[in-house]
């Protein structure tokens, strides 16, 4: 079975069995995806870590859906009912709804209706009023009246033999795949409002009177209607005849039941029985299985693509651009309980806190003035981080007339504050600052999240920081693993300064434990910096094991060793040794040597040991040891004025950070403190199938407002700035050169690090049956 697993991975991948096979025994010894996608090349043949996840989360799928195959085996032999034909049936099931189809009729279940009639003796009844319809059934019914068992009329036989053919049709693997196949094709989820909920369900009008192909429903739509249903507001089913007037209760699905069972309704003596057992057998059975079972894949569906847009945009934010190692002031603005400050140096270090009151209803704007220029003159601060929550546009206000008036030279710009107060309540940052107060600590995370977004954001639970929507109506396990996975790669990705990092930090290094990670900083602590990597190995639990998978990821600046800074693993610096040698140079001179390096051929260092790829990534890595790969910091400018929703004008052209992309468009702040869409029709002139070929979460970009909607807070802007507002704008002709106006003078900043929590979902896109299968897999 084995086999059979890695051969299904690798046709789902597009990649040689041979290739999962090596993988998933790296996955097997107890490899990381990140040490395999960095430092396995060779044994992968370049698997990314993209592939690698999806590998992972398949070969766990999978290897469990062999373990309840043998349980079904091991549970129908026991009955003594496995036949050949049944074994090959179920050895070649390629999902789990497939595997549970053929073992419903061999599933242990309470006694039904039709178990008791069976009991009865009423079982010749059915089978011969079923095959033989020429049979008169009240005649024949009259045969197998049984007071004593509770059938003491011809009525009561009668519905027993219809309860015991209906449960055999309803365990029927053959027709029940059928009329999946036909409701895969067919059928519409519907949706209605609940009578008397149309007030209080207002936030659901769209789905009041909704009907939507089964194939077609966005997963943004899915999730929107199963939160309606859940909160009482929405009633939604499948429709299995959408074509079908309304009134008439046959169904087509009663004419597939027929055609698989050959049976032809005619006036034959039995056939209004049969037909009866038919309709009963679809409606009270079938039906209700079916719906249960399909809009469960759709929900399942709709949440793999909420999930997978989740994952985007967080791991867009969280490879955002870090401001650097410069003296910022964090600013946690407030009104009657003022705004927290916090100052913090280079190298995140908390140099001195303080409470201001600039707002209302205090208004202290002098003395706050103050108290904010002693502070920038005094630790010479470079920037000031200004938390986008309440009064974040006063603030905002405040220190640029600050910054205006005295002719410093610190730079604000506002941050997204989303997930600030988690941390601040968390015992991490307790233990972290167990002598600053709560409200004090969200100043300090603001503060740090501007100059390295990913070093502050992983103290944060992934879902409290605000990049997705629908997230509690999703399964929090895989939601999580998800999550997980992807700050794990950021983390490798970016490296790890080993005598700088948080224990939250070094937990999220490959190979590295929640305990080996605060060993580390006890260790560090106890005895000083690191200045070796090899000095890792007497870290108390971190063993052979760990130390493999961790060590090139953990970075130790102005080391013993000039490698040590830099991304090759320790395992290769006999490889560099050996290149320096052989060109007579030492390490330090060959490091950063980009003349030299790029005229060394790899492929002459390769060896049973380093392949042509491992020593390719170390000669890239040697001409820029430890580049980080997050783009240059910059910021965007929000129009001065424009605080509120009510400020916006139709037509205004404003600058933005994206602060979430869906399927169907992308979330725009531009200052106003309630995101606007651009829909993916107005990204640009060109047709777009996925927003992220134009836009990811963090870009600068300018925009036109197109419609404001101030009761229901909704905003539509475009990217196409020559669109005209209320005329169709659909791309039918040449694309036009786009003259944006100036924002306006007197413009602030807004960090590219800002989240939201205004985003959509993405849309599932393609055919729902293809989609289905896949999450059944």
């Amino acid at each position: 079975m084995t086999t059979a697993i890695n051969n299904l991975i690798a046709q789902e991948l597009n990649v040689r069995p041979q290739q999962v096979a090596a993988t998933v025994q790296l996955i097997d010894d107890g490899n990381t995806v990140p040490f395999i996608a960095r430092y396995r090349k060779e044994v992968t043949e370049g698997l990314d870590d993209t592939q690698l996840r999806t590998l992972d989360s398949r070969l766990s799928y999978l290897r469990e859906m062999d373990d309840r195959r043998k349980t079904i085996l091991k549970s129908i032999k026991e009955q003594d009912k496995l036949t050949p034909a049944l074994e090959a049936e179920i050895l070649s099931a390629d999902n789990k709804t497939r595997l549970e189809d053929l073992y419903l009729p061999y599933k242990q279940k309470r006694r039904t209706k039709g178990q008791i009639a069976i009991e009865a003796g009423i079982e010749p009844l059915g089978d011969l009023l079923w095959s033989q319809p020429s049979h008169d059934p009240e005649v024949e019914a009259a045969k197998f009246i049984n007071v004593d068992a509770g059938f003491s009329d011809n009525k009561a036989v009668l519905d027993a033999a219809r309860a015991i053919m209906i449960e055999r049709m309803a365990v029927d693997a053959g027709l029940i795949d059928k009329i999946r196949r036909h409701l895969l094709s067919c059928a519409e989820l519907s949706s209605r409002v609940i009578a008397g909920k149309e007030s209080e369900g207002e936030k659901f009008k769209d789905y009041f009177e909704h009907n939507e192909r089964l194939t077609k429903v966005p997963s943004h739509r899915a999730l929107a209607m199963f939160r309606g249903r859940n909160e009482g507001f929405l009633q939604v089913s499948l429709n299995a005849d959408p074509r079908q007037e309304e009134g008439v209760r046959s169904s087509y699905c009663e004419v597939i039941i027929a055609d698989h069972f050959g049976v032809k309704l005619a006036t034959q003596p039995s056939d209004i029985w049969r037909k009866q057992v038919i309709s009963w057998g679809w409606r009270v059975k079938i039906l209700m299985h079916m719906e249960t079972e399909l809009m469960g894949a759709l929900k399942e569906t709709a949440e793999t693509g909420a999930i997978d847009v989740f994952a985007t945009n967080l791991k867009d934010l969280l490879m955002a651009a870090p401001a650097g190692l410069k003296t910022t002031l964090g600013l946690d603005p407030g009104l009657r309980t003022g705004t927290k400050v916090a100052v913090i140096d280079p190298t995140g270090k908390v140099v001195a806190t303080d409470t201001i009151y600039p707002n209302q209803p205090h208004n202290q704007i002098e003395k706050s003035g103050r108290t904010i220029e002693a502070l920038i003159r005094k630790h010479q601060v470079d920037l000031i981080a200004i938390g986008n929550g309440t009064a974040s546009r006063e603030t905002d206000s405040f220190v640029a007339d600050l910054l205006k008036n005295t002719g410093l030279k610190a730079q604000a710009i506002i941050v997204s504050e989303a997930g600030a107060s988690v941390y601040s309540a968390s015992e991490l940052a307790a233990k972290e600052f167990p002598d600053l107060d709560v409200s004090i600590r969200g100043a300090v995370s603001i503060a740090r999240r501007l100059q390295d977004p990913l070093a502050e954001l992983v103290k944060i639970d992934p879902k409290s920081i605000g990049v997705g929507q629908y997230q509690h109506d999703v399964s929090q396990s895989q939601l999580a693993k998800r999550l997980d996975g992807v700050v794990e790669d950021c983390v490798n990705a970016v490296g790890v300064d080993v005598n700088t990092a948080s224990a939250a930090l070094l937990t999220r290094v490959a190979g590295l434990t929640t305990t080996i990670a605060q060993n580390i900083v006890d260790y560090r602590d106890e005895h000083g910096r690191f200045n070796a990597r090899i000095t890792l190995k007497k870290v108390a639990r971190l063993g052979p094991k760990a130390f493999e998978q961790c060590a090139g990821f953990l970075r130790i600046m102005g080391g013993k060793n000039p490698l040590d800074s830099s991304a090759v693993h320790p395992e290769a610096y006999p490889l560099v040794k050996e290149i320096a040698a052989k060109n007579s140079k030492s390490i330090d001179a060959i490091i950063g040597n980009s003349e030299f390096l790029r005229g060394i051929n790899a492929i002459d260092y390769t060896d049973t040991n380093f392949g042509l790829p491992t020593v390719t990534d170390i000669i890239t890595e040697l001409d820029k040891p430890g580049r980080d790969p997050r783009p240059e910091f910059k910021t965007a400018t929000f129009a001065d004025g424009i605080n509120k929703v009510t400020d916006l004008e139709i037509g205004m052209i404003l600058e933005g950070v994206v602060s979430n992309v869906a399927n169907f468009g992308a979330f725009v702040d531009i200052g106003v403190h309630q995101d606007g869409l651009v829909h993916i029709s107005a990204l640009t002139d060109k047709f777009v199938a996925d927003p992220r070929e134009v836009v990811k979460a963090g870009d600068i970009v300018k925009v036109k407002v197109m419609e404001v909607d101030v009761q229901r807070k909704r905003i539509a802007l475009s990217m196409r700035l020559h669109d005209q507002p209320g005329k169709d704008n659909r791309p039918q002709r040449q694309p036009a050169t786009n003259k944006g106006q100036p924002a306006g003078k007197n413009q602030r900043p807004s960090s590219t690090i800002k989240p939201s929590n205004q985003s959509g979902n993405a849309a599932m896109g393609g055919a729902f049956a293809a989609a289905f299968a896949k999450a059944k897999k």
